[in-house]
């Protein structure tokens, strides 16, 4: 080993594989979970804690079965804040738009973006309102593309658009209302979750996340920088 553990130096061999035990993540626990999505052993803590929140977890975890099974209090906390949040846009929204609003929340979060590109709530608000305006006019019979104000809500619009636009294939005027009508409600969900926030710049992006791992997953490698989306939106969506 080119890097010699100091607690091994000081405390012999058997302080060296503890210093080596801790969790990755907090650098604190010991680390006694295989993590698939860290890639090594991670404390049970932080499986708890960061689990769809800071952690990827893969659908395969047993962890995360586990949980979705017998969720801990505070993941069913977090599970009936989002609720309360996206109530107001369900409740007045027959099944079929429930599940197009539900996958619209996985599209703003596999075109959010990451690093220096990465979008904001306000961004995914803008992103959302010119959308719903071009198929506002689109449902009218009429053709008029209305643009965002930023770079980052402009490529969530692209991206959630050529989505849709496969969805909507065979029934254009029709499918167009359902957007609109979802995706004005999407622009309402970002701005409440802005004014309820205004200390943090992505709590309703976070909100998407765990939207989109509880229905279908991770979002696909390269998915957050913009890339072409998968066509699968997951087992748990039935699309309209």
């Amino acid at each position: 080993m080119q890097r010699l553990c100091q607690a091994g130096i000081d405390g012999g061999a058997g302080a060296c594989h503890a210093e080596q035990m801790r969790c990755p993540l907090c650098s604190a626990r010991q680390a006694k979970r295989s993590c698939p999505a860290v890639g090594r052993e991670i404390c049970p803590v932080c499986c708890g804690t960061k689990r769809l929140v800071e952690i990827r977890c893969p659908a395969a975890c047993p962890y995360l079965a586990t949980s979705r099974t017998h969720p801990p209090a505070a993941v069913r906390r977090q599970q009936d804040q989002d609720l309360a949040v996206l109530a107001p846009a369900l409740g007045g929204f027959s099944e079929a738009r429930q599940q197009l609003f539900l996958f619209t929340l996985t599209l703003v979060d596999r075109f959010r973006g990451e690093g220096l590109d990465a979008a904001s709530d306000a961004d995914a608000a803008s992103a959302a309102a010119a959308l719903a305006g071009t198929y506002e006019t689109a449902a009218r019979g009429l053709i008029y593309e209305q643009r965002p104000d930023s770079v980052p809500a402009q490529r969530m619009v692209d991206g959630i658009k050529g989505t849709f636009e496969q969805l909507g294939h065979g029934r254009p005027t029709g499918f167009a209302a359902d957007a609109a009508a979802v995706l004005r409600q999407v622009e309402d969900r970002a701005r409440a979750v802005q004014r309820e926030n205004p200390g943090d710049s992505r709590a309703f992006l976070d909100l998407a996340g765990r939207v989109a791992m509880r229905l279908g997953g991770p979002a696909p490698e390269g998915s957050r920088t913009g890339g072409e989306p998968a066509p699968s939106v997951g087992p748990s969506i039935i699309l309209p």
